[in-house]
């Protein structure tokens, strides 16, 4: 007995079930589209291997034997195994099943991510998401290293190097405290705030290099009174008045019912920027990346 794990194959035990279930070797090889001559050769090797019948034949069909029957619980037993291992695979290679590696910046976070999130996380509760939150040339850098499945950021420079598609847009305003000469503007133009005192996020932020390319094409330079790592401590220093913010509009509007500050949108062409989801290849992402990619980008 010690031949049958190594020598007793899926197929033949698939045909011997067939068999017993038809009571006819005629009827289990039409079943199982496969002449009846090499589902007989089946049983015989399975008997072979035992050292006893399984079946017994007669001109009309056959009658499984005691041993048959064993063989026969058994069989169910382990092919019922595979369907259900197969069944549980597929989760995954559809994408119901896994885990994702997710690095965003800050305003695909705060803006927009937890709802999506959410939403997806109903359609497909077994797939977890590991999700970190970086800089947009970071997240470029992270995805380019695959150190994560794939990446959220602003369409800047060396987004063109990856597989890029749309998710959102993302309009800038400028964040002043509510006693300010601008609060009462219905829009503002970039132009009109060089001469103010600015809070502003690190040097290696996109927001931060954009303004300051932006304040540099004006033959400017922004004064930066204090810099900070997040937009929600950048909304708290305008609030107790250390300057004022270019931050994301969906952000600055958080704050407008708790923070005694104002939101203005920014009215210059650059103010409005595409958020993109970045990644190698479709090929290279796992059924669950490619599902949530589908999911985020609305495919």
């Amino acid at each position: 007995m010690d031949n049958l794990l190594r020598k007793l194959d899926l197929t033949s035990l698939r045909l011997f079930v067939a068999v017993c279930q038809e009571q006819n070797i005629a009827r289990a090889a039409e079943r199982e589209f496969i002449a009846p001559s090499a589902v007989s050769r089946r049983i015989a090797e399975i008997e072979a291997l035992i050292g006893l019948p399984v079946i017994e034949r007669h001109a009309r069909g056959i009658t499984v034997t005691a041993v048959g029957e064993t063989v026969l619980r058994h069989a169910l037993a382990i092919i019922g195994s595979v369907e259900a291992l197969s069944a549980e695979l597929s989760r995954f290679t559809s994408g119901a099943c896994g885990n994702v590696r997710l690095v965003c910046n800050l305003g695909a976070i705060v803006q927009f991510l937890p709802e999506d999130l959410a939403a997806f996380g109903r359609v497909y509760p077994d797939v977890g998401i590991e999700l970190e939150e970086q800089h947009s040339p970071e997240v470029l850098r992270m995805v380019g290293e695959r150190s994560a499945d794939f990446g959220i950021c602003n369409a800047i420079q060396g987004v063109e190097q990856f597989v890029s598609l749309p998710y959102r847009e993302d309009q800038l305003c400028v964040l002043v405290p509510r006693g300010h000469a601008l609060a009462s503007a219905q829009q503002v133009r970039f132009a009109d705030l060089l001469g103010e005192t600015f809070v502003a996020l690190r040097d290696e932020s996109a927001l931060s290099r954009l303004l300051a390319e932006q304040a540099a094409r004006l033959n400017e330079a922004l004064k930066i009174k204090i810099r900070v790592a997040s937009l929600d401590a950048l909304c708290r220093m305008v609030h107790v008045g250390l300057g004022i913010a270019v931050v994301p509009r969906q952000v600055g509007e958080l704050y407008l019912n708790t923070l005694d500050v104002v939101a203005r949108p920014l009215s210059d062409p650059w103010a409005t920027r595409q958020l993109v989801v970045v990644f190698h290849s479709r090929e290279h992402l796992s059924a669950s990346a490619l599902a949530l990619v589908g999911f985020l980008c609305r495919e």
